[in-house]
């Protein structure tokens, strides 16, 4: 097992059941449904926690989505009869400490063992419990490589090629780096160093530091956010200029939000969630940036405003994100495709009314799906012909060179940038005319 290791997430110190049976809640949620992971870390085992306890909760958990297919494959060749869902999330929660984060073995086997014994009917399987994960210590599988469901891997392969897919999936196991953007430019040369930080070419900051980043240099002053340098992106190729009128829709999280205020752009966004609009408003505040935030659906929104430029990033499968989010692997499923690929289709229809004559569009999901990317743009256009592609340039907004398409839309996929980054469609448009 010397090939498996984990240099990055938080030493796993033995932790007692607190931690664990956190832990547990935390993994029962993010497999339930979509934004459970989200979700659960806002539960109240979870943020009971010391802030190290809470660390190795989360790092628990991330690594037991990250290899759970081999982790299944292993417990499956060593159960005659599948247990209820509690106790076979208990027994991953177990042999992930044991085979992928190196828990001293007594402290894993005993703890887990108790944290079954903790579940409702549980104490039943302490026994089963017990011999499995005794079973690990004294011959220890080689672990497979994480891969996605076959499912998946099918259609990355069928869209980029076999040796596309293999590289993206050899990325599930891997925990990323924290990506910055500062709120400006200049500050890069000073906050790299503190940081421990690369910087990338589209600007962004690629963080060493681990810990709680409440207490990294810049953030009580506002100077940077957290987002994904493929994130970052769509907001630089608007070229924003000062007193230009901006619509950021399906602005949660917020930060192309906060990319678009600080160019001196006149910003209003808009989201459906009220509760994530409270968070931009509260970021927007830390960072002493300004902007309009309204909580509505953009397909439904009525406004009779135009914008010289509107971002639109769609609701999407996300499946682009599973290096940051690995439950999206195991939550998402082939029929979401369609049904959000409808969304996006009159999420985009909705908004071309949104942008003044002349002005321009970018269209982005954070998803791997060409329904959801390439699909969505073809229809619009053919729809909607006083919108034409307006053609991104090799290398701006700091994009892959390997993600520009022929037609001047980018396909970032997550092996295009060394170290990774999160997978992305994005086509900017200009609507014909003159501003």
């Amino acid at each position: 097992m010397s090939d498996i290791k984990n240099t990055s997430e938080p030493h796993a110190d033995v932790r007692g059941l607190p931690a664990r049976a956190a832990a547990l809640q935390l993994l029962t949620t993010a497999l339930s449904r979509r934004a459970g992971l989200e979700e659960g870390l806002n539960l109240p085992g979870m943020t009971a926690l010391e802030p190290r306890d809470r660390a190795f909760a989360r790092a628990l958990v991330m690594a037991t989505l990250r290899w759970l297919r081999p982790i299944d494959t292993v417990l499956q060749s060593r159960l005659k009869k599948t247990p209820p869902d509690a106790i076979v999330h208990v027994l991953r929660l177990g042999a992930v400490q044991l085979l992928v984060l190196k828990t001293p073995a007594h402290a894993a086997v005993g703890a887990t063992v108790d944290l079954a014994a903790a579940q409702s009917g549980g104490h039943v399987f302490k026994g089963l419990v017990n011999a499995v994960l005794r079973g690990l210590v004294r011959e220890p599988p080689q672990l497979e490589a994480p891969s996605p469901p076959d499912w998946l891997q099918a259609r990355w392969q069928i869209a980029y090629g076999h040796d596309a897919a293999d590289a993206m999936a050899a990325m599930i196991g891997e925990e990323p780096a924290t990506d910055l953007t500062l709120k400006s430019g200049a500050d890069a040369a000073d906050l790299a160093g503190p940081l421990e930080a690369e910087v990338l070419a589209s600007g962004s900051l690629r963080v060493g530091l681990k810990g709680e980043v409440s207490g990294w240099p810049g953030f009580a002053e506002g100077r940077w956010w957290i987002q994904d340098a493929s994130a970052a992106i769509p907001a630089q190729l608007l070229a924003m200029q000062p007193g230009e009128t901006a619509l950021d829709l399906c602005a949660a999280p917020g930060g192309k939000t906060m990319q678009l205020a600080a160019t001196g752009a006149r910003v209003t966004a808009l989201d459906r969630s009220a509760g994530r609009m409270k968070r931009i408003s509260e970021n927007l505040a830390r960072a002493g940036l300004e902007a309009e935030v309204l909580v509505g659906d953009a397909a439904d929104w009525r406004d009779n405003r135009s914008f010289d430029a509107v971002l639109l990033d769609a609701p999407c499968s996300a499946t682009g994100t599973y290096r940051r989010h690995p439950d999206v692997l195991w939550v998402a499923s082939p029929q979401d495709i369609p049904r959000l690929a409808s969304v996006q289709t009159r999420l985009l229809a909705s908004v071309a009314r949104r942008v003044k004559p002349g002005g321009r569009l970018v269209y982005c999901v954070c998803s791997l799906e060409m329904e959801e990317g390439e699909g969505q743009v073809a229809t619009f256009l053919s729809r909607t012909p006083d919108f034409a592609l307006d053609p991104i340039a090799p290398g701006e907004g700091g994009a892959p060179e390997a993600s520009l398409r022929a037609d001047g839309t980018l396909r970032i996929l997550p092996h295009h940038r060394t170290g990774g980054t999160d997978g992305f469609y994005i086509a900017r448009m200009r609507r014909a005319g003159q501003a």
